[in-house]
């Protein structure tokens, strides 16, 4: 473990009771039966959060990251992952992994921050992780990712309308968010966003209640100026 792991908090977790629980059909069936995740791209108006970004000089990439890891910690069927003989477990909190372009080598790295509540502290953290790994060349430069983490990219120089990622296993239950780059389109400035996730862990339902959500928090800027930077 280095220096930067030890940072996190040690991950709390609770046992799903498989007895009680109403999606337990579900989950048995695209976990064991027919194993699958599927991924949803949406388009969202970014328009004020953009405006409010440029107003208070946050960096709009952790912006983005912040609401997309309050929405997800909001919500257990994003913070799930298998346990012990495979038992589906959640998370107490979960923290975002995000991608850093180093422009030189043209390579990414993997980072994260440990999520706040408070977005003026995580921006904060956030920037700070930035600013010290933007310039590495390994993959994983703060070492393994914690194991209570989701994931995060962006492609920023891209505007698509599809995304969809292969991931060769059926043991991973945490979202995967893509974004790609905002455009002008009428008086709207519009973004893509890609949201892939097992079927196990969430329905079309889930993932639909996550994009309202998320696109309230983008329209509702608020909390970026709540405590200036």
């Amino acid at each position: 473990m280095t220096t930067r792991d030890r940072m996190m908090p040690v991950p709390r977790s609770r046992k799903i009771d498989l007895d009680s629980w109403a999606r337990s059909e579900h989950f048995a069936f695209y976990r064991d039966s027919l194993p699958c995740t599927y991924s949803v791209t949406v388009e969202l108006d970014v328009t004020r959060m953009v405006e409010a970004v440029r107003q208070t000089g946050v960096r709009l990439y952790i912006a983005q990251i912040w609401a997309l890891s309050t929405i997800v910690n909001e919500h257990d069927e994003f913070k799930m992952f298998l346990g012990e003989n495979s038992e589906p477990r959640v998370w107490e909190t979960v923290h975002p992994s995000f991608t850093v372009f180093n422009k030189r080598t043209e390579t990414f790295a993997n980072i994260w921050a440990e999520y706040n509540h408070d977005f003026s502290t995580f921006h904060e953290a956030a920037l700070t992780r930035m600013n010290s790994e933007r310039s590495e060349t390994q993959m994983f430069p703060m070492g393994d990712p914690p194991a209570n983490v989701f994931n995060v990219s962006s492609l920023p120089w891209t505007n698509f309308s599809a995304f969809n990622l292969n991931v060769n296993t059926w043991d991973h239950l945490s979202p995967i968010v893509t974004l790609g780059r905002h455009v002008e389109k009428s008086t709207q400035l519009c973004m893509p966003l890609a949201f892939q996730v097992h079927h196990a862990a969430a329905d079309g339902f889930h993932v639909g209640r996550f994009i309202t959500e998320l696109q309230t928090l983008f329209d509702d800027c608020t909390w970026l100026s709540a405590k200036e930077i």
